[in-house]
């Protein structure tokens, strides 16, 4: 398993755009007249997430994805991040990439950031897929877990504590090629990466989380069409937080799949290519 081998089998450009101020590294493939799917990572992630996504998509959409503020490789200021940075940042991104409304999809934090644009800027939104999406539980063991696994791999940086980070996203260890461990083993050693990530990690402190958390109220305002997807591994929050959002969400449904953890749509990604892809055609 490799990142590279799968990229070079399509056509894809990798480029750096100002959205807001910041100097934003994003993956573009696909159609440019097509429908956009914009694709939001993780706590700690950049936009390597979404590799064995991105071609099935570009079959049929205009596919995005994003280091966001303070992430990969796109500029890091000099604050904490909040959801309101993280909503603005990607509500730049589309109007500077000439977005006007995009499906939206997001994993762990991305499925926090995209729910809460939703909710601010329905009108850019299309459909919404909410991928093992965070910001509904206030878990302090959860949260003090991702806090200590990501600064390890941060202030200790060495490829086995990054790699320790990156199994802890996958059901099965294996599913981490040793590229992507390099990749982001480069991403956390760049000068100054350390206080960035105390940035990132703001949400896992409890004060901070309570101010930005998603309620049952606010995400009853989501007006577009939802898929929740969860797994029976997840190692951030169980299945009832699925359940959760889709009780709330007026037009939401949910798909559980099996054998993962925290990065389905890496470690099955033909099972979550075809469900995906279903859901944003409407078929």
């Amino acid at each position: 398993m490799s990142l590279w081998p799968e990229m070079a089998a399509g056509e894809f450009a990798l480029r750096s755009i100002d959205a807001g101020g910041v100097r934003t590294r994003y993956l573009e493939a696909g159609r440019a007249d097509a429908p956009a799917v914009v694709f939001v990572h993780g706590t700690g992630g950049h936009l390597e997430t979404f590799t064995r996504n991105v071609f099935a998509h570009a079959k049929y959409f205009r596919v995005l994805a994003l280091d966001m503020v303070g992430h990969g490789f796109s500029s890091k200021p000099d604050h904490p991040y909040e959801i309101s940075h993280y909503v603005q940042h990607l509500d730049a991104f589309l109007t500077a990439v000439g977005v006007g409304k995009a499906h939206l999809h997001g994993e762990s934090l991305g499925g926090w950031i995209v729910a809460q644009y939703a909710i601010d800027h329905p009108q850019r939104v299309n459909r919404l897929v909410l991928n093992t999406a965070g910001g509904l539980n206030t878990d302090e063991q959860v949260m003090q877990r991702v806090y200590n696994v990501t600064m390890n791999a941060v202030r200790n940086a060495s490829l086995a504590t990054v790699r320790k980070r990156l199994e802890w996203l996958v059901h099965d260890p294996a599913d981490v090629p040793h590229d992507l461990v390099e990749l982001r083993h480069a991403i956390y050693t760049q000068p100054g990466f350390e206080q960035a990530m105390e940035h990132i990690l703001c949400l896992q402190f409890m004060d901070v989380r309570i101010r930005n958390v998603l309620t049952d109220e606010s995400i009853s305002r989501i007006k577009a069409k939802t898929l929740v997807i969860w797994t029976d591994h997840d190692p951030t929050a169980p299945v009832a937080t699925g359940e959760r959002f889709v009780k709330a969400i007026p037009d939401a449904r949910l798909v559980v799949m099996k054998d993962c953890a925290h990065w389905p749509q890496w470690e099955k990604a033909d099972e979550f290519n075809t469900l995906h892809i279903d859901f944003l055609l409407g078929r």
